[in-house]
């Protein structure tokens, strides 16, 4: 590709919009668009603000800077590697957590609920003192949990040794070693025999017809992180059922489970789950307090 074709960040955007809505890419790492997703790739790239475009736009750029711009397009294009892959960092509201391919993208609508402690279910933040968090991934929930919980120890646990470590990494970056531990466990297998006040999990929970179905993008992550047996449930049910005697009489126990609502609630019938509203909908996260659990 002849280099000159390009001058301008301007250019070199309307070229990465043309060439991801040609390639038809699906966007569901962080970026909801062609342009977004092609305006973080060009000013990461390019080591600019990634809140400040415009003032770039008409910027001439060198050759061998274009050329760095137009071998991340490519990528995203054609070999459909996720953004967060290639710029090697995913963003959870003001988070920045560092990822590679031995992790899911951290996307979570948990994330969401955090800031507010979960209210109303849990009334003294200050009061939390234990949180267990499984199927970490990157590590993003437990630190967040733990910058918001700020009493809190937060045990958290995977069962893939190569995400621990890029969790171990982000944990680092933040400097919580001393709030958070790290466990490598099959969910309670290898958990310290305590009560928790929180027990929080965005597990694995896609079902097996639409793990069939998933975009190229999401093919590229870690299939144990996302395939949750045939209704998406199999994780889910183990958590549940082992929930009520790690939590403290007044613990809550907090589930994402993305578009899985109607294989949850026939996963667990009779079972008052509480449906807590994120920005997706109603249908994403279920709550239960200790005394709601079998």
């Amino acid at each position: 590709m002849m280099h000159n074709t390009f001058s301008t960040i301007r250019d070199l955007l309307r070229f990465a919009v043309t060439r991801f809505n040609t390639e038809g890419l699906f966007f569901g790492h962080g970026s909801s668009t062609a342009l977004d997703e092609a305006a973080y790739l060009i000013l990461h790239t390019l080591k600019l603000p990634l809140d400040k475009i415009e003032p770039f736009f008409d910027a001439h750029l060198l050759q061998h800077e274009i050329a760095a711009v137009l071998r991340v397009i490519e990528r995203r294009s054609i070999d459909r590697v996720p953004a967060a892959y290639i710029t090697q960092e995913a963003w959870l509201g003001d988070y920045r957590f560092y990822v590679d391919e031995r992790v899911i993208v951290p996307r979570s609508f948990i994330a969401e609920l955090i800031p507010d402690f979960f209210s109303p279910w849990v009334q003294n933040p200050a009061a939390v003192t234990n949180i267990l968090e499984l199927c970490t991934g990157s590590g993003c929930l437990p630190i967040m949990l733990a910058d918001a919980f700020g009493n809190a120890h937060v045990d958290t646990a995977d069962i893939s040794a190569d995400a621990l470590a890029v969790a171990r990494r982000n944990v680092d970056d933040y400097e919580l070693n001393d709030r958070i531990t790290l466990i490598e466990s099959d969910l309670y297998t290898n958990v310290p025999n305590k009560k928790y006040d929180l027990i929080i999990t965005n597990p694995p929970y896609v079902n097996t017809g639409s793990m069939n179905k998933l975009p190229r993008e999401y093919l590229a992550e870690p299939h144990i992180a996302l395939a949750g047996g045939m209704d998406g449930m199999d994780l889910v049910r183990t958590i549940v059922a082992g929930a009520k005697q790690r939590l403290t009489k007044n613990g809550v126990l907090i589930v994402e489970i993305g578009n899985e609502r109607a294989y949850a609630e026939a996963a667990f019938p009779g079972m008052e789950m509480t449906w807590v509203s994120t920005s997706a909908g109603d249908d994403m996260v279920f709550l239960l307090t200790a005394d709601q659990l079998p």
